[in-house]
């Protein structure tokens, strides 16, 4: 895998457990949490947003 500039999530603040982000040169997203920085999940930015916005949205 080629070397990807991770992005810690503004959402994570000074938190132990943060969420990074990565664009991968295929234009994919790899999300990674910084408790297990191997475990490396691939998504789109399309699937990433319509995740966000069903959270967003969630009646709770």
């Amino acid at each position: 895998m080629p070397d990807l500039t991770w992005q810690k999530s503004t959402h994570s603040q000074e938190a132990s457990s943060c969420v990074h982000v990565a664009t991968a040169p295929d234009g994919t997203l790899r999300l990674r949490e910084s408790d297990d920085p191997d475990v490396i999940l691939t998504t789109s930015p399309t699937q990433l947003g319509a995740l966000i916005s069903a959270v967003k949205n969630a009646q709770v």
